[in-house]
């Protein structure tokens, strides 16, 4: 199932069933709802209510999409975890971790498929970073590797949008330069772990004004999804909705100074996940 947040004009936030290029209102399926997150520990056996429900279906682009997930408990996202991305912050004489190197991105940064990144007034080293979104299913500590799947809800697109020189010179960890408002887009739904055969063999590009900068596969993750969910519930509790930003392949702006400006428009797109689409503009 693809499933999405969306409203209609400026209207109330509903749930949808996403079939080709229309969505099905699911809101009214009793235990449903308007929160995604809510449900997810519960979307098995909600599974057959929602795949039949012949609620009011409407074209996508007739309606707004929203961030699938817009209040995570956590967002986190792994550093420098694609062999390639890794060897070009090494030639930059980035340093490579030799462990999995987790940060937070603040859930205010949070912001819809389509919605506007803001370029700081602060910084003008404004930089992008597809990335395959993992959002937890349930309630798991002390996960497994080999189990680590059966807590995944499902998956969707992301761009790590980053502050370049917030994440070292201006402070000591990366989460104020992975964190400013709107400098987290995710969507353009949530695709459940069911629909994807392998998340491993996924390709994913992301374009800035058309021009392709990133172009790679996630089997070029150094740390699969499943050592990352074991790797970090080792330490903490996670829970329905978390979302885990898996890494991102080279190409990214920083090693060759292309920042993204006022003006431009980033497209990441993930094989099976979708698109999302995003304008640059200035910070109010």
């Amino acid at each position: 199932m693809k499933i999405a947040r969306f409203r209609v004009a400026e209207g109330p936030v509903r749930l949808g069933r996403v079939d080709g290029d229309r969505v099905t209102d699911i809101s009214g399926v009793p235990g449903v709802g308007t929160s995604l997150r809510a449900i997810l520990p519960v979307l098995g056996t909600l599974r057959e209510a929602v795949l039949a429900a012949e609620g009011p279906s409407l074209p996508l682009d007739a309606v707004v999409l929203e961030a699938p997930v817009d209040d995570p408990q956590k967002y986190l996202g792994i550093g420098m975890n694609y062999r390639e991305h890794a060897e070009e912050a090494r030639q930059a004489g980035v340093p490579v971790p030799t462990s999995q190197m987790w940060f937070n991105k603040q859930v205010s940064c949070i912001v819809g498929p389509h919605d506007a990144i803001h370029e700081p007034t602060v910084s003008d080293e404004l930089d992008y970073e597809v990335e395959l979104g993992v959002v937890i299913g349930r309630r798991c500590r002390h996960v497994a590797a080999e189990d680590a799947r059966s807590v995944i809800a499902g998956y969707l697109v992301a761009n790590d949008v980053s502050v370049r020189d917030w994440l070292a010179k201006r402070s000591p960890t990366f989460t104020l330069g992975k964190s400013f408002d709107t400098h987290g887009p995710i969507g353009p739904w949530l695709t459940t772990d069911d629909e994807i055969a392998d998340p491993h063999a996924l390709r994913m590009r992301l374009s800035v004004n058309g021009e392709v900068r990133q172009d790679s596969s996630t089997n070029d993750m150094i740390y699969d999804i499943y050592e990352q969910i074991a790797y970090l519930s080792q330490v903490m509790t996670l829970m329905p909705g978390d979302i885990l930003a898996t890494g991102t392949p080279a190409g990214i702006g920083a090693p060759i100074g292309r920042f993204l400006r006022t003006g431009d428009v980033v497209r990441a797109e993930i094989e099976g996940l979708g698109v999302i689409e995003n304008h640059v503009v200035a910070a109010p």
